[in-house]
């Protein structure tokens, strides 16, 4: 049998990427560990490989070999202590900023510490040894094959960025004997580019979207650039409550997107997403399956939040939109067509009973403008998205760490940055509770408004999809918590927030909460801050998350929920591989 490439997949993805990132320069030490990238290498004739028994020496012709050529050097020992043979070659590399790639082989790192023999610790590095250090694994899934993707692109990359210098990457291997394969599947190649390169990529043809996530408060600047984008290329911007981008070609459509038995493909097919900002709570938009996505951000780094990424724009966004519309225009076809399933899903919504939901669909339009709202994680963020806010609202939630400590806390000091702007916290009964001591603080300023969704328990661990409602009443003890804070006492939370000088307000039903409403949001500054309690049920609550969701039904909908429930989710991505969708 012709021997050739190893069947190891992590290898074949080395070498795949070393080609097309235009990396050919090896010098190689012996080895056992190092085999399989070794014996890829060598039998493509796109690569030059030196032998170096000694790695001290190897490092050191690197450091020539990169020096005189301009062009990144690849190392490749084996295990034990030969990478130790490395460090004063790639120290000599890192204060020279010589771009050196020095691949270390490695047996399973599960069993560093456990005395197995040629083994040994190299999950940290001197800090001026290399820029960075990156550790790939032996594929086994395609969880795997994505990871090690991104780890030996970002390893790549890191070679000529902001000057450039030595890179480490330890090597997993599992020892593959097989070397028949003939070809080599091309993994997917990252790019980065520069503000200061002259080499952009073209915008590709086809349906172009811009994702936004958390984002802080857009420039006016930035703004009209996205809307010079959008018109020009007829492109259109996903958005939540925390995106913070109000040009004319938002979208909101975490309703639409949400729909559990209905279809959206030609809506979610995008040929290009242009992904900016932080971490996105708009779980239904994220679902979005886009064919390349480019990343716009100042840090550079390698987030692929949709895992098609392609390119990394390490700029400010203000320069990626100017360069790329250049002319404007006032093309909105695309918009148009997202607008019209948005407006014929939210036409069908159907009554809900008393719950976030129902609070949130009866109150979001009615936002005093130029106030900020400030969201709970995570059922409130999820249902509040659902419906938009009055322009010149804008919203935040603590989706960085994402987590329900500190939302008032959070509220708090926005509504002292600027006391003549009311502020809104919405949030569930457990965060409130879990931060009500920042409500104690003597600076509480008057513009600070709170409304409180008590349901008893985290209603968001006993909503029909979660995981934890297969428990029943079971997930109150320790999944929900339920039962603590007074079990829903009228009296607690009254009686704290009017002794802390708060105007208060309850309601545990329909009527009762439109009553109090119109004063809850008069848009006048009052001579107190507000806290409206609200006394839900988690089975409202529920019921109006599942109505909303299937809001919109079609056949293909209906078959794949079918599936789910009779297969669950591993038989629904069974299926969705054989089809090829």
């Amino acid at each position: 049998m012709e021997l050739k490439y190893s069947a190891e997949r992590a290898a074949q993805i080395l070498v795949s990427l070393l080609k097309q990132h235009n990396i050919k320069k090896v010098v190689a030490s012996p080895g056992t560990t190092n085999m399989t990238f070794l014996v890829t290498a060598m039998h493509d004739p796109w690569f030059e490989i030196y032998s170096s028994v000694d790695e001290r020496s190897a490092a050191y012709i690197a450091c020539g070999l990169a020096e005189e050529s301009h062009e990144p050097v690849v190392l490749s020992c084996t295990g034990a202590t030969a990478s130790r043979n490395y460090m004063p070659g790639l120290t000599e590399a890192y204060y020279r900023q010589l771009p050196i790639l020095a691949v270390t082989a490695s047996q399973n790192y599960d069993k560093v510490g456990h005395l197995s023999p040629q083994l040994i610790d190299r999950s940290t590095v001197p800090n001026d040894v290399a820029r960075r250090s990156f550790a790939a694994k032996v594929i086994k899934d395609a969880d795997d094959e994505w990871a090690d993707e991104i780890i030996i692109n970002n390893a790549i990359l890191e070679l000529k960025r902001h000057g450039g210098g030595p890179v480490h990457l330890n090597f997993q291997t599992g020892y593959c004997k097989d070397y028949s394969v003939m070809d080599i599947k091309p993994a997917r190649k990252i790019e980065r580019v520069a503000l200061a390169d002259s080499n952009w990529p073209e915008l590709p043809s086809g349906r172009i979207g811009i994702f936004v996530g958390s984002h802080t408060r857009m420039s006016d600047e930035l703004t009209e650039a996205i809307d010079r984008f959008c018109g020009e290329h007829d492109a259109l911007v996903f958005c939540d409550h925390t995106s913070n981008y109000y040009g004319k070609y938002r979208v909101a459509m975490s309703l639409p997107f949400e729909q559990q038995l209905h279809r959206l493909s030609p809506l979610k097919n995008i040929d290009l997403v242009i992904h900016i900002g932080g971490v996105s709570g708009d779980y239904p938009s994220a679902t979005l399956r886009p064919k390349a996505v480019w990343r716009v951000n100042e840090d550079g780094e390698i987030r692929d939040l949709f895992r098609t990424l392609k390119v990394v724009f390490e700029m400010p966004e203000l320069k990626f939109f100017t360069h790329y519309a250049s002319l404007g225009g006032d093309r909105h076809s695309l918009l148009d067509e997202y607008k019209a399933d948005y407006d014929l899903t939210v036409s069908q919504i159907p009554e809900l009973p008393f719950s976030n939901a129902w609070i949130a669909q009866h109150t979001a339009s009615h936002i005093p403008a130029n106030s900020i709202v400030h969201l709970g994680i995570l059922n409130s963020l999820r249902v509040w998205n659902y419906f938009p806010f009055p322009e010149g609202v804008r919203s935040n939630c603590n989706v960085g760490g994402f987590g329900i400590d500190g939302i008032m806390s959070t509220l708090f000091g926005a509504a002292l940055a600027d006391k003549n702007k009311l502020c809104f916290a919405i949030l569930g009964d457990l965060a409130f509770f879990y931060d009500m001591n920042s409500l104690g603080n003597r600076h509480l300023p008057r513009n600070m408004r709170i409304l409180m969704i008590n349901n008893g328990r985290g209603a968001e661990f006993r909503l029909y999809n979660h995981l934890g409602s297969m428990f029943g009443e079971e997930s109150d003890n320790y999944i929900a918590a339920a039962g603590h804070f007074g079990r829903k006492s009228p009296d607690l939370v009254r009686h704290y927030a009017e002794d802390l000088g708060f105007e208060y307000f309850t309601a545990s039903g329909k009527d009762e909460y439109l009553s109090n409403l119109n004063r809850f949001l008069t848009p006048e500054l009052t001579d107190r801050p507000m806290l409206f309690e609200v006394f839900t049920e988690s089975e409202n609550e529920s019921n109006a998350n599942e109505m909303l969701q299937s809001i919109r039904k079609n056949v293909a909908g209906k078959a794949s929920q079918l599936i789910r429930e009779v297969m669950g989710d591993k038989g629904v991505a069974t299926i969705k591989k054989i089809l090829g969708k």
